[in-house]
């Protein structure tokens, strides 16, 4: 399960993800550090479709119809749309609006939530 390089790559920038989470005050190392993850985090997919073969894996071998696979790409979606509202707050935050604080921590926190739900439903999906 935890063999493949991928799962490898997404424990590690979560590992960052949790340093930024920490160091939320420090922007300079806060907001490059988030970038950088949801950048990898979009970088993803484009990866998988490149280079694995998934349409063996979802189409011929039926895996598109795994419960797995669905709650995979539900916590996805998920991530990404917290991801667009993480954004959009801390752009207000670096323009110095404090009221979106207490919801960018809280969008916070459920984005690593979500994200390790992620990594771990990934992990359930590499094949041996």
């Amino acid at each position: 399960m935890l063999t493949a390089g991928t799962v490898w790559a997404a424990l590690l920038t979560f590992g960052l993800m949790l340093v930024a989470f920490r160091y939320a005050k420090q922007r300079t190392l806060h907001v490059p550090i988030m970038i950088s993850v949801i950048l990898f985090d979009l970088g993803m997919p484009v990866y998988l479709y490149m280079y694995k073969d998934w349409y063996r894996r979802l189409i011929i071998e039926s895996e598109i119809t795994s419960l797995i696979v669905w709650m995979h790409l539900m916590m996805i979606v998920m991530m990404y749309a917290l991801y667009v509202m993480q954004v959009k707050t801390g752009l207000r935050l670096l323009r110095s609006d404090n009221g979106v604080r207490i919801d960018h921590g809280a969008q916070g926190r459920a984005t690593l939530l979500v994200r390790a739900f992620v990594i771990f439903t990934g992990a359930l999906l590499v094949e041996s």
